[in-house]
């Protein structure tokens, strides 16, 4: 909601329950995609102590509309939670306002084309139990020769993971500062979180490439024409570079 102070959350429901794993999503539109990723979310994730947040950031009457008529009974009703941004952030800063809402000591930040298939949060948490890897997710690449230059990379350990499926220590990510607020466009926001993540206690990435997800349309992509995808992706790239451009020793050896 609006106030002097700026941007704040407005939380349906009551203050939430500390979970062992938050299932994070941001809306930019598209409900037909975010009932997908949550009917996954929800049908494989029942194992787990998890909540599933989604955070609106579109500002859409169409996915606000969607966001009320979810009715979830039982303990779904309890793990779900929605999140509506008034005024709208750019996406680096609408993505930290899903890491302060969050219950969950680990938080999985999905973009809200992948479908989930199986079990994901569990490999995701083993992963995670190593005290060395600081973020882990589906897909990940690495740096060839300089940071800039990335191909994808199978892994297990790879130089930054996609924000596709993205998982991290939630207190590491707050230490860490969060994602970058300059990134209002989403592309490199994800390997830009990595490298914040490595950096803060020396952690590795890893990736596990046999996550059962899918990955339907990109939407945010999508709905750019050619000119426009190029202008907001060059500018994250050279922040990135800004920041991370010189440092060698987070190559993959």
């Amino acid at each position: 909601m609006d106030s002097p102070e700026g941007s704040r959350l407005e939380q349906l429901g009551l203050p939430p329950v500390l979970r062992h794993v938050s299932m994070v999503t941001l809306l930019h539109g598209w409900p037909g995609d975010a009932q997908r990723w949550l009917d996954g979310v929800l049908a494989h994730t029942s194992a787990y102590d998890y909540e599933a947040l989604m955070v609106d950031n579109s500002g859409k009457p169409e996915v606000s509309s969607w966001a009320a008529g979810l009715e979830p009974s039982g303990l779904e009703a309890e793990r779900l939670r929605v999140i509506t941004l008034d005024p709208l952030e750019g996406w680096a800063q609408a993505a930290n306002h899903a890491l302060e809402a969050a219950a969950g000591e680990v938080v999985v930040l999905f973009d809200p084309g992948v479908e989930l298939k199986g079990d994901v949060a569990g490999p995701l948490l083993d992963a995670l139990a190593d005290p060395e890897v600081a973020v882990a997710g589906a897909f990940g690449v690495r740096a060839v020769g300089r940071i800039g230059h990335f191909h994808a990379e199978p892994g297990p350990d790879v130089d930054a993971v996609e924000g596709y499926v993205l998982a991290f220590r939630r207190q590491d990510a707050l230490d860490a500062g969060g994602f970058d607020r300059k990134f209002r466009f989403y592309r490199l926001a994800d390997f830009d979180l990595s490298y914040r993540l490595r950096d803060l206690r020396g952690g590795r990435a890893r990736a596990l490439p046999d996550l059962p997800v899918t990955k339907h349309e990109h939407r945010l992509w999508e709905a750019l024409d050619e000119e426009e995808r190029e202008r907001l992706s060059r500018r994250n790239y050279y922040r990135l570079l800004e920041v991370w451009g010189k440092r060698q020793d987070l190559l993959r050896q």
